[in-house]
């Protein structure tokens, strides 16, 4: 895991859980920055859990807030799918 794409959040206990940042980017649609990120936890299907969070790049803390509106979640599902079919065809022409 690379240092320069981490943070550090707190869970509902307390406890310092570290996340790795996958990606962000801002949309042109709703002018908001988005931070797609991972504790490398595994859903109960094996599958890494993976989130999403709205934040400012301009202030000097990251303050994580949360995406309200369905169509905020659409555009983000919508990026993360068209990475795994990317990843997917690589894999596969890594056979070939």
């Amino acid at each position: 895991m690379n240092k320069e794409n981490t943070f550090t959040v707190l869970d509902n206990e307390g406890k310092e859980i570290t996340c790795e940042v996958l990606f962000t980017f801002e949309s042109d649609e709703t002018k908001k920055n988005y931070i797609v990120y991972t504790d490398n936890s595994l859903d109960e299907s094996g599958n890494i859990k993976v989130y999403a969070s709205i934040f400012d790049p301009s202030k000097d803390t990251t303050e994580l807030m949360p995406i309200e509106t369905e169509r905020e979640w659409k555009i983000i599902e919508t990026i993360l799918e068209s990475i795994q079919e990317e990843n997917r065809k690589k894999e596969e022409n890594k056979g070939n």
